[in-house]
């Protein structure tokens, strides 16, 4: 399966956070994007979980929805491309406060964590892409 995923938080029961519901979404994205041979770990946390790694890596406060870790520099090749963290309590949080479908906003974080692990930056193309993903689960394409 190309994504591993660790649970270290309790998510909320509203959100398509199964493992199996997650490796379908995982594997849409990965195929959606051209990348369907890539790997890569997902891991849940909680806001604390989260604002730890913001701070250790980033050296930014507080908690954020999704953080991308490439595990490969530029020009390396091989399946597995990193790992991505994200925050269920932040997910659940932006979903109730800007009224977002849960699973579209789940799909769109992790789209683009997804692309970051693949070498993309901010932007037009980036944004593009993160429709394009969302599309392929069969979700509308409008911004998050």
């Amino acid at each position: 399966m190309p994504a591993h995923i660790v649970r270290n938080t309790v998510a909320d029961p509203a959100f398509p956070l199964g493992n199996g519901e997650l490796h379908d979404i995982c594997d849409d994205i990965l195929d959606a994007l051209g990348i369907g041979d890539a790997e890569f770990s997902l891991k849940l946390v909680n806001d604390k979980g989260i604002a730890l790694l913001n701070e250790e890596f980033l050296g930014c406060s507080g908690p954020t929805n999704v953080l991308s870790f490439p595990a490969r520099s530029e020009g390396e090749e091989g399946p597995y491309i990193g790992e991505i963290a994200l925050s269920v309590d932040t997910l659940a949080r932006e979903v109730r406060l800007y009224g977002q479908d849960e699973r579209e906003h789940l799909v769109r974080l992790l789209a683009h964590a997804v692309l970051h692990l693949a070498g993309y930056d901010h932007g037009e193309e980036m944004d593009g892409l993160t429709d394009l993903a969302v599309a392929a689960v069969g979700l509308s394409s409008e911004g998050a």
